[in-house]
């Protein structure tokens, strides 16, 4: 990447919020000349209550590629034009998206995803990254929520 290439880094975990955010990270990134990243994270985590090797055939990085796979067909037809870079990356969702978004111009979240600890407006991977990340952050409220996308229309 050159110091003139415009990057914004959006994470994508196929919720509607998510979907959303990268609706309008793409809008953003026309109207910036930007590209984007959109990244989904996979993580096997101990709690799930199976060893690595027993996990029932359940493939968490082929799960994860599918519901970016999804949501970039879903989505990314709204601007053609803008070049749309699909990431997955194994690891916590937060940790995962602050490492992509090391020197991004922007990172752009949903403000609620699939995580299971939720707050009653942001959820914990979107507080987690608007505390640490290095670059701005923008958490995206959908359509229900009162957000707009950079064209003036609603969320999905």
């Amino acid at each position: 990447m050159t110091a003139q290439e415009r990057r914004i880094v959006v994470g994508v975990d196929g919720s509607d919020s998510s979907k959303a955010a990268l609706r309008w990270a793409i809008g953003q990134a026309k109207l910036t000349g930007s590209s984007v990243e959109a990244v989904t994270a996979w993580h096997f985590s101990a709690g799930y209550g199976l060893s690595p090797g027993s996990a029932g055939g359940f493939d968490f990085e082929a799960n994860a590629k599918n519901t970016l796979t999804e949501a970039l067909a879903e989505v990314s037809a709204f601007e053609p034009d803008v070049p749309v870079r699909p990431v997955v990356a194994g690891g916590p969702a937060a940790e995962v998206l602050l490492r992509e978004a090391a020197g991004a111009d922007l990172l752009v979240v949903g403000s609620r995803g699939h995580g299971g600890f939720a707050s009653v407006v942001l959820g914990s991977v979107s507080m987690y990254c608007a505390l640490h990340a290095h670059v701005p952050v923008l958490i995206f409220r959908d359509g229900r929520e009162g957000g707009q996308a950079p064209d003036g229309t609603q969320g999905p």
